[in-house]
């Protein structure tokens, strides 16, 4: 799939063209979520991811997405949801989560997600807070021996 935005910005699903550098740059530099990962850590994200839609200006990645999803499980996870803060205010990070959630094999599927940020964004394309029936173990986290 590849869909043209207008302005030389569009976007594409395939993994052969994210440009695993400029993921890896933004993503392990300038995000919240994955501050210091490692480049290993990352591409193997990518390639295990079932879908990854990457958002290009000119050719060159400006935005990117994946989806992860684990066998026997009725869920899409959202993740590394980026759009360099140069090209934001354009309504590309809309076109882009737009685009994962929406279209493709993976469009019936419920979604869930984390994040501290863009929560009128993600309210918008149909994500709300579950209530009291989703709970979390953060990674790290280890019981005191008894």
């Amino acid at each position: 799939m590849k869909r043209d935005l207008g302005d030389g910005y569009e976007l594409d699903d395939s993994k052969e063209r994210i440009d695993l550098v400029a993921v890896h740059r933004y993503l392990s530099g300038e995000s919240y979520w994955a501050k210091g990962r490692d480049r290993d850590t990352q591409d193997a994200f990518v390639h295990a991811a079932v879908r990854v839609v990457g958002l290009y200006h000119d050719g060159a990645q400006v935005g990117f997405c994946r989806a992860a999803t684990v066998t026997g499980i009725s869920f899409v996870y959202l993740a590394d949801v980026y759009v360099l803060a140069e090209h934001r205010g354009r309504g590309l990070g809309e076109a882009l989560v737009r685009e994962m959630v929406d279209n493709g094999e993976l469009a019936a599927s419920s979604w869930i997600l984390h994040t501290v940020e863009m929560h009128p964004l993600y309210r918008k394309l149909g994500f709300d807070v579950p209530g009291p029936r989703l709970m979390e173990r953060p990674a790290g986290q280890r019981l005191d021996a008894h």
